[in-house]
C-alpha cells in the first residue's frame, strides 16, 4: 500500500455511516452519491429526506435514487403505522418503495445505497429482507445505519466481516464524502 493509511479497510464492501442526529450522515452519503454518479456509475438504492413546513421537521420521505419516486416513511400526519417518537411509519411505502429501490439496485446497480437502517425502518419485514439481501449481493454498499438502534438484526450487520461502521463526526464530516467515494472507487476498480 506504499506506506499510506488507509481510512476504511481495503478489504470492505459495505460502509455504513452512524452518528449522533443530525451530525450530517444523510449530507455525506449523498454527497458519496453525487461523487460516485458523476464518476460513470449507476446507483440504485433509497435515501431519506426530511420533511419540513416553516422550519418544523413534519416527517422523513423516502426517494428511489434511480427513479426518484417519492414516498413517505412517516409522518406526524399519518394516522396509521407503528410510533415511533411523535410519528408513524407508513409500512406500505417503506415496503413498496424503499425495499423494492433496493432490491431493484442489487439487479440493476454497480452501487447500492440504503439511508437507513433505523428503528422505524425495521418495522418493515420487507425492507428487513431487502437490507439483508443487498448487504449479500457482493456489490459496494454505502448506507446509514441508526447509532442507537438496539436490534439483533443490526448487530449481526455491523459484524460481518466485509462491513465497516464509520462514525460521522463534526471533524470528519467535511472530508468523509470524498474518502469514502474514493474508497468505493478502488473497490469498483479493483
Amino acid at each position: 500500500m506504499g506506506g499510506r493509511t488507509p481510512l476504511l479497510s481495503e478489504s470492505k464492501r459495505v460502509w455504513f455511516l452512524t452518528g449522533e442526529p443530525g451530525i450530517g450522515k444523510t449530507s455525506v452519503l449523498a454527497k458519496t452519491v453525487t461523487q460516485l454518479k458523476s464518476s460513470g456509475y449507476i446507483v440504485g438504492g433509497v435515501i431519506s429526506r426530511e420533511v419540513r413546513i416553516h422550519g418544523e421537521r413534519i416527517g422523513f420521505d423516502l426517494v428511489d435514487i434511480a427513479t426518484e419516486r417519492r414516498g413517505t416513511l412517516a409522518s406526524v400526519t399519518t394516522k396509521m403505522g407503528p410510533k415511533v417518537g411523535k410519528y408513524r411509519v407508513n409500512l406500505q411505502d417503506l415496503a413498496d418503495i424503499g425495499a423494492q429501490a433496493l432490491l431493484k439496485a442489487a439487479g440493476a446497480s454497480e452501487v447500492i445505497v440504503c439511508d437507513e437502517v433505523g428503528p422505524m425502518e425495521l418495522y418493515s419485514p420487507e425492507f428487513r429482507r431487502a437490507v439483508k439481501q443487498v448487504v449479500e449481493s457482493g456489490k459496494p454498499l454505502v448506507g446509514v445505519i441508526h447509532k442507537r438502534v438496539k436490534d439483533p438484526f443490526v448487530e449481526d450487520l455491523k459484524g460481518l466481516p466485509y462491513v465497516e461502521v464509520i462514525e460521522v463526526t463534526e471533524q470528519n464530516r467535511a472530508s468523509l464524502s470524498d474518502e469514502l467515494a474514493t474508497k468505493v472507487l478502488q473497490r469498483l476498480e479493483a
